[in-house]
């Protein structure tokens, strides 16, 4: 799921009220459109998860799981890329993101319904005893104590697994309004702190910085807006959001908008000899 931080403040607007960690109401009520709304676009998704896959080495023996899943944007484009494999989970706390699986489930995904706290305080157990790879794609920032779910998650992998954590650096190039990029510099955690958290797990960490241009059609983006594609924005209200709106057609008149999108790619991994 895209979005920054949970810590977020009360906003009311004919979406309804948001309060601190409501991160799950505003993505189930956004489910339906999610893909719409968030996918840049084809190529943008075959990009990402292409560098998911290269960066982790996955191959079709590995147990993955794709943690914070959402509706399987990622791992759908992961699981294209590795025929025949073993079913990816899919994992996230939001039925409705995870029912845009399908039903049946997408071929090669298996959905769980839980949070990464879920798996790591042992209230869900997964279909794998042990995984081999597993990501986490812009969702890292709504773990209430990333540095202890991030090490339980380091404990469900298997010898030589490797955990990729993707998320925005501390300040972003998007064409959203003043307030929406104060605000989230004041909330994105710093990649910094990921390789600390995965170090202190006992991995090996590598930290490396990919990016990607983005071409959108201007009324597009502004829709995605106005739907909230960021958790971000469900911490304004409907009014903020079209003054915030107003303000970007005013510094962009061009039909299409053109901006880079750049990920902070921190991977960790057992060493070689790691029981």
């Amino acid at each position: 799921m895209i979005g920054t931080s949970q810590r977020v403040v009360s906003t009311t607007g004919a979406r309804g009220s948001v309060e601190r960690g409501d991160v799950r109401g505003h993505y189930e009520e956004l489910a339906a459109e999610y893909d719409e709304h968030w996918a840049y676009g084809p190529d943008y998704i075959a990009w990402m998860s292409g560098r998911i896959a290269e960066t982790l080495r996955l191959t079709p023996t590995d147990r993955i799981a794709d943690v914070g899943a959402g509706t399987g944007l990622f791992a759908r484009g992961v699981a294209g890329q590795l025929r025949p494999h073993r079913p990816i989970l899919c994992i996230d706390p939001s039925e409705a993101m995870l029912r845009q699986l399908g039903t049946p489930p997408s071929s090669g995904l298996t959905p769980v319904v839980a949070s990464a706290e879920d798996i790591t305080e042992g209230r869900t157990r997964l279909p794998y005893r042990r995984l081999d790879a597993m990501w986490l794609k812009e969702s890292v920032h709504h773990l209430a104590d990333p540095g202890r779910t991030l090490k339980g998650l380091v404990g469900q992998l298997a010898p030589g697994g490797r955990l990729l954590v993707v998320l925005l650096p501390a300040s972003i190039r998007y064409p959203l309004f003043e307030a929406a990029l104060t605000r989230f510099e004041e909330l994105q955690p710093d990649p910094a702190h990921m390789v600390e958290h995965l170090r202190t797990a006992g991995l090996e960490v590598h930290l490396t910085h990919v990016e990607h241009e983005l071409r959108i059609d201007r009324d597009r983006y502004f829709g995605m807006v106005r739907a909230r594609y960021m958790s971000l924005l469900s911490t304004f209200s409907d009014s903020e959001i079209e003054k915030g709106i107003e303000e970007m057609c005013a510094a962009h008149p061009e039909p299409v908008l053109v901006f880079p999108d750049r990920f902070a790619f921190v991977l960790g991994q057992h060493r070689k000899e790691s029981a």
